[in-house]
């Protein structure tokens, strides 16, 4: 038999996974056993949660007796530091299954009896916002344990940057983490990718289209939580890709209640069919935004980038087309001056590159800023595959990012030169007593004039390029 057809041996098989008990059971050991066996994977992994750095022990199916009843959360994790120590339960789903309320608050009930700190949960669910939990338990029940979600997406996510990115100093315990990764992203482990718009998807899209959707339809607060989530997920996507956290954008109401940012994606998709939301990337020029016309069957995607402050407005213009180079020509481009309304104009990059006084109007005019976006098809299937909404969305922003948004850098003006100067005065005739002499020298003698009004290129000092020729400029 060819060495071809042999498996080679994984420290965490997939194989003889039979059912969901047993995929989430071996999920759950292998994950708290590699939290244990990799200190930087673990330690980074119970930080947001409060843990303090310490041992961290990992243990699975520990019993605890609830009144009458007998009941074994999945797992128990437990950070000791001297004399003092941190312990959460963990509650595990794999597949499509979902926590369930009742479960959660027994947990919670335990913990609070123990003088534990939290309970953790780790299901493919991904709330609409950071910090929210997917399922909705008794608020009384959170005064003293903590309750917290962690997706697979994103457990997946810190696994590969803490791996790839951060580093993992002893190198066994790398390959372990790397075995780990490996496992996760098996379709057999259970830890899925956000593949479904949810049951109420058809029926809203198809009354978008009609133009018939209201605010109190039915099905709408699904559909604009799940939008949020593809949100997430394609952060986390990206930011696994890129080695650095990736997160939606929310403002500070919205942040704070999260129905006010449901209240403004619902209206919004009733009034023009549009979902829209966020996305910021560490050391970038701007907000990635991401606008999904239903309506218009259309995805787009866009950045603001300051203008720079100084030069002539078509300077400005090549300063930005120069980063441009591998963006699509069918990428729209608009210029936008200061004390105006909207954008003064508004161009394909194509047409900009051979014209750059095309985005130009009124040279007089202050030229402030850049909006550059792509657009293209978006898709209408429920779930993941040719067609689908969710995969329409993330090709969308990973394309947007590797194409326009990742070559762009913010202008900066170049430092000050120190100016020449001259300690005497050339060709100095000695046979002159001192004391007839009118003036002394002067760092004015021989200055030549320098026009008020610079119109030179501004610098770019991320690529230190030099100036453009003049006819550039033209």
């Amino acid at each position: 038999m060819a060495e071809e057809s042999w498996h080679e041996a994984r420290l965490i098989p997939t194989s003889g996974i039979n059912g969901a008990e047993e995929q989430e059971r071996r999920a759950t050991s292998a994950l708290l056993a590699v939290l244990s066996a990799v200190r930087e994977f673990g330690r980074g992994f119970v930080r947001p949660f409060g843990a303090p750095a310490g041992t961290l022990e990992c243990f699975i199916e520990v019993p605890f007796v609830l009144g009458e009843k007998r009941l074994y959360p999945d797992g128990l994790i437990r950070v000791s530091r001297g004399s003092k120590s941190w312990t959460a339960l963990v509650e595990v789903k794999t597949g499509p299954n979902q926590l369930a309320a009742e479960q959660l608050e027994n947990y919670l009930d335990i913990a609070r009896e123990n003088g534990f700190d939290a309970v953790i949960t780790i299901s493919n669910e991904i709330p609409a916002v950071a910090g929210q939990h997917p399922t909705k338990v008794d608020k009384r029940k959170l005064k003293k344990v903590a309750l917290h979600h962690v997706s697979w997406s994103q457990v997946l996510a810190e696994a590969v940057m803490q791996k790839e990115f951060r580093g993992v100093a002893d190198p066994e315990q790398a390959w372990i983490l790397g075995e780990l990764i490996r496992y996760l992203e098996h379709r057999k482990s259970g830890a899925l990718e956000f593949d479904d718009m949810g049951e109420a998807w058809v029926g809203v899209r198809d009354q978008v289209a009609a133009g018939t959707l209201r605010t109190s339809g039915k099905g709408i607060a699904e559909v604009v939580a799940r939008f949020d989530a593809l949100l997430r997920f394609a952060s986390l996507q990206l930011g696994r890709q890129l080695g650095t956290e990736v997160v939606p954008v929310l403002s500070r109401k919205e942040s704070a209640d999260p129905v006010v940012r449901a209240q403004t994606l619902t209206q919004a998709l009733c009034g023009t069919g549009e979902l829209s939301g966020a996305i910021r990337i560490p050391d970038t020029v701007g907000r990635l935004v991401v606008t999904a016309d239903l309506r218009a069957g259309k995805v787009t995607c866009h950045v603001d980038v300051d203008a720079p402050r100084e030069g002539r407005a078509t300077t400005r213009v090549n300063w930005l087309i120069r980063q441009l180079k591998n963006a699509p020509d069918a990428t729209r481009v608009e210029a936008f001056v200061a004390h105006a309304r909207g954008s003064q104009a508004a161009e394909l990059l194509s047409k900009v590159r051979e014209n750059p006084g095309s985005l130009v109007l009124d040279p007089t005019k202050d030229l402030r800023s850049f909006r550059l976006a792509t657009t293209s098809t978006l898709g209408t299937k429920r779930g993941r595959g040719r067609g689908s909404f969710i995969d329409s969305v993330l090709t969308a922003v990973d394309g947007f990012y590797a194409e326009v948004l990742g070559t762009l850098r913010a202008w900066s003006a170049a430092p000050p030169k120190l100016r020449a100067t001259t300690v005497a005065p050339p060709e100095l005739d000695d046979s002159v007593p001192r004391a007839l002499t009118s003036t002394d020298y002067s760092s004015q003698d021989g200055a030549e004039v320098v026009p008020a009004e610079r119109d030179e290129e501004p610098a770019d000092s991320a690529s230190a390029e030099a100036e453009l020729a003049g006819s550039e400029d033209n």
